[in-house]
């Protein structure tokens, strides 16, 4: 049973997981323990429905006997958490060689790369790209001939710039052919939402009911989120996405945005999915999310920044005194509730009394007017002196200890 299929058609959502494979142009790279410890972790986030929920690109087996190794190490230990996909390119070659690597594993998929306009055609396959989307069908056919229960993708890529009818008839054909689903590849990046939303709803209606979708886009513009809500909004259940946006050039649709966005409020799911929307099988534990966040960040490099949305270091943060008397007033979500991130009040510049005496509370130190007074005059001549904003813990239990025992210090 293709579980993936069956999650979209019944309008669930499911998450395409790239951060292991598009991630990886980001000029990151993952080893094979770290690839199965992010899959079994994505997956628990939707329970015993992971592989339902989560396709976990785990590598391009055909770049190195290493990238080969990852993958099927991916899908030999994580394919009870997510069902596991190895990519290849439009030969029959390396779909032998991605089957071998995902071959025996529950729910394991492959996806074939195919050239979908005439720019890309003629760059990957150096033909036309009706040509090049003819020996793709050929190959897709053969591929399905060979999975012997492996579930076969096609990724069309630059889809936006193809001909939007020729891709819906490839889109239908390779899925009478057996395809699982088709990934319409926004490979440049330079989609806006109504562009999204066009290129979906042609192709879905060219293709036929049977078609399952799968956006795949890029943030060069800023718009991968928008543009996947786009996808989704034209009936879209599949959304390739990869962990803190990565991917290459800009990167793409962050995974935490999007599903933390899908999840944690009813009524915006709604709002994109429609009235009435089931998109889950389990309830997705939106807590896990800031864990798996500094675990990818830990091992790629890349920062979780005070600019991050959902899983950076200014999430549950308060640094000024209107927010930290009305903190509901002042933030879209309480992270505490959705993502178990107690509030932490940070000293900076701009501190007030009331949160200057809070941190100081939290340090060990009562103070009275005075203290407070004085205490909060030395945070703002040392934050504009040093020019940086905030406060180490450390050094205002140095000036407390100082001026609590009546030897204030600089």
């Amino acid at each position: 049973m293709d579980v993936v299929r069956e999650s979209a058609r019944a309008g669930r959502v499911v998450l395409f997981e790239e951060s292991a494979r598009d991630g990886a142009q980001a000029k990151t790279l993952m080893s094979a323990g770290f690839r199965v410890k992010l899959a079994q972790a994505q997956g628990a986030v939707f329970g015993a429905d992971g592989p339902r929920h989560v396709v976990f690109a785990a590598g391009f087996p055909s770049v190195c006997g290493q990238e080969f190794e990852a993958t099927r190490q991916v899908a030999s230990e994580a394919q009870d958490s997510v069902s596991p996909s190895a990519i290849c390119r439009g030969t029959v070659a390396d779909v032998r060689q991605a089957l071998r690597a995902v071959r025996g594993a529950a729910h394991a998929r492959v996806m074939v790369i195919v050239a979908a306009s005439e720019a890309t055609a003629r760059a990957l396959v150096h033909t036309g790209a009706r040509d090049a989307l003819r020996e793709g069908l050929d190959v897709v056919k053969e591929a399905v001939g060979l999975a012997d229960g492996t579930a076969v993708d096609v990724c069309l890529v630059d889809a936006p710039r193809a001909d939007h009818g020729l891709v819906a008839e490839y889109a239908g054909a390779m899925t009478a052919q057996g395809a699982g689903t088709i990934v319409l590849a926004d490979t440049v990046g330079d989609l806006l939402p109504g562009q999204t939303r066009t290129l979906f709803q042609r192709t879905a209606a060219g293709a036929g009911p049977e078609a399952v979708l799968v956006s795949h886009l890029h943030n060069d513009l800023g718009l991968g989120l928008a543009n996947t809500l786009a996808a989704m909004e034209s009936g879209v259940r599949v959304a390739a996405c990869s962990w803190l946006g990565m991917a290459e050039r800009s990167g793409m649709t962050a995974t935490e945005q999007l599903l933390f966005l899908l999840a944690h409020d009813r009524v915006k799911a709604e709002q994109v999915l429609g009235p009435g929307c089931e998109p889950w099988w389990t309830q997705p534990d939106l807590t896990r999310l800031p864990a798996i966040a500094r675990m990818v960040s830990a091992e790629t490099g890349v920062p979780l920044t005070v600019t991050t949305p959902v899983v950076g270091s200014g999430v549950a943060t308060i640094s000024t005194g209107t927010a930290f008397t009305h903190p509901r007033t002042f933030q879209p979500y309480d992270p505490q509730q959705h993502l178990g991130l107690a509030p932490t009040v940070v000293l900076t510049h701009l501190a007030s009394r009331r949160v200057l005496s809070a941190v100081a509370e939290r340090l060990g130190h009562r103070l009275d007017a005075a203290q407070t007074s004085t205490a909060l005059a030395w945070v703002k001549d040392r934050a504009y002196r040093l020019n940086q904003a905030v406060i180490a813990d450390a050094d205002f239990a140095a000036y407390l200890d100082g001026l609590t025992a009546g030897t204030p210090h600089s």
